[in-house]
């Protein structure tokens, strides 16, 4: 089941590089923590890329269902 969001984005076809500095980006400047992003990317290598940025960066990766991935920004 999908979670609201808070806030969308949508990436496009933009390719893995460019997307997570943007997505950090996005979630520092317009995400308070907890807050849940919806992030729409038909990038190929978003599959593999998303879910394992979240890991690293300890943000939660709610659910995804490509394109859309919704990210709940970590906690201070």
């Amino acid at each position: 089941m999908r979670p609201e969001a808070d806030i969308a984005w949508d990436a496009g076809d933009m390719g893995c590089g460019e997307l997570v500095v943007k997505l950090k980006l996005k979630l520092r400047d317009e995400a308070q923590p907890g807050f849940v992003i919806r992030l729409t990317a038909t990038d190929p290598g978003a599959p593999h890329d998303i879910p394992a940025w979240c890991r690293l960066t300890h943000n939660t990766l709610l659910f995804h269902e490509h394109p859309d991935y919704f990210i709940q920004a970590k906690g201070e």
